[in-house]
């Protein structure tokens, strides 16, 4: 007997009861459609992580203030104005692995523009700000350097703020006011998104570092050359240790820090946290996935079973196949043809239900997912082997019935 000859005779058991079939089908179809799912959801959430991390830049460190003490009372970070653009510029200068550096300040205010208005954040920054965030222009220009030293003002719009002031028109060359300054729009920026934190990056307005000092936040919010934070691109992933290391050691020798004492800042690597993010999906879609693989459990149970009832309910066929000359292996074949069929079948189908689910999520969830080819050929292969597995010992079990006690069977 010829394993085509062993499928055509699975696929007419299982249509005689066909019924019994796709209900015996159901847990693999389930089990399959699950792991897709989870792996997709998992996936797409990691896909998510990364995407947002490159929004914010390669190889980025912030370094905040450090804390301030107020009647006793620590405030926590970035609460101090211990950073200046003189660090700024030495850590760029001075440390061969970084490839720029930027610092920044920053505030809310209400942008005017002709009859319409909006609350925003405005962000004073240096021009190297644009290359360490890898933030491009959707149109227009960046500041100079004339402007940024005569604090002139100029004004780069985020995608959210261009949109709400400027619905209907271009925003370059336009005169927008900030607070009450007058600013003209030299420049648009590509629309980043939101950040981790769920906050909107491009609703911003970016303008020299100088001119929001004098201009729009208030000198005596950041007296002299102290700046909000710091901002550092280092030029390879390899060096980011390296750095943090030399970036520490130059601002304890600038800030006068004696060994023993507490730092006046603080770094925060933002390769770690997309790491630690990635690693937390990975954890999690690993255990999704393995809930719910107990359903494919559940299924190879369930066909272990009904096919242990077709054993006894097609005894007397096997002793009539046996009496016709049929060996044991031929037997056996069959059934375990009929259990691997089985969950083929129902893999294939949990498979599709898998992909439209993960599909119906991101479309009507709007949760990202991602499709991963190699999660469908596990998910199949692992169908497969679970009719192998349980439908070995109901398929060696027909195989070593006795067939002439098989043909008195009724």
């Amino acid at each position: 007997m010829t394993y085509l000859d062993c499928l055509s005779a699975a696929l007419g058991a299982l249509r005689v009861n066909a019924m019994r079939s796709v209900l015996t089908m159901l847990g693999v179809i389930i089990g399959v459609a699950a792991v897709i799912i989870m792996v997709a959801v998992g996936a797409g959430a990691e896909a998510g992580v990364a995407e947002r991390m490159r929004s914010l830049g390669s190889n980025l460190f912030i370094i905040m203030p450090g804390s301030v003490t107020s009647r006793g009372a620590r405030l926590g970070h970035g609460t101090g104005l211990s950073l200046t653009e003189g660090d700024t510029a030495a850590i760029g200068d001075e440390i061969s692995v970084v490839q720029a550096s930027a610092a920044m300040v920053s505030g809310g205010a209400q942008v005017v523009a002709g009859n319409l208005n909006w609350s925003t954040r405005v962000w004073g920054v240096t021009r190297d700000y644009f290359q360490v965030r890898e933030w491009v222009l959707a149109g227009g220009r960046e500041f100079s350097a004339g402007e940024a030293r005569s604090a002139a003002k100029v004004a780069v719009l985020g995608d959210t703020v261009a949109a709400q002031l400027f619905p209907d028109q271009e925003p370059l060359g336009q005169t927008i006011r900030v607070g009450k300054v007058p600013f003209q729009v030299i420049g648009l920026l590509e629309k980043k998104g939101q950040s981790f934190g769920g906050r909107d990056q491009d609703d911003v307005i970016l303008v020299p570092l100088a001119t929001a000092k004098k201009r729009v936040l208030g000198g005596s919010r950041f007296k002299g050359d102290a700046v909000r934070a710091v901002l550092v691109k280092v030029r390879y992933a390899d060096d980011m240790a390296l750095a943090e290391q030399d970036i520490g050691d130059l601002l304890r020798r600038r800030h006068r820090i004696q060994p023993g004492q507490d730092d006046d800042f603080h770094m925060r690597n933002l390769a770690e946290i997309q790491q630690a993010r990635e690693a937390a999906s990975r954890i999690l879609t690993l255990l999704l996935s393995a809930v719910a693989s107990i359903s494919l459990l559940v299924g190879g149970i369930g066909i272990m079973n009904i096919m242990l009832v077709s054993v006894t309910e097609r005894t007397r066929e096997i002793g009539i196949r046996m009496a016709m000359g049929a060996a044991r292996r031929d037997i056996q074949t069959q059934f375990l043809v009929e259990a691997v069929t089985l969950s083929v079948i129902g893999g294939a189908i949990g498979i599709a239900i898998g992909v439209l689910g993960a599909f119906g999520i991101a479309q009507f969830a709007d949760w990202p997912t991602l499709i991963r080819a190699d999660s469908i050929v596990v998910a199949f292969l692992s169908a497969g082997s679970v009719g192998i597995f349980f439908g070995f010992y109901p398929a060696r079990k027909a195989s070593r019935l006795d067939p002439i006690e098989a043909l008195r069977h009724e």
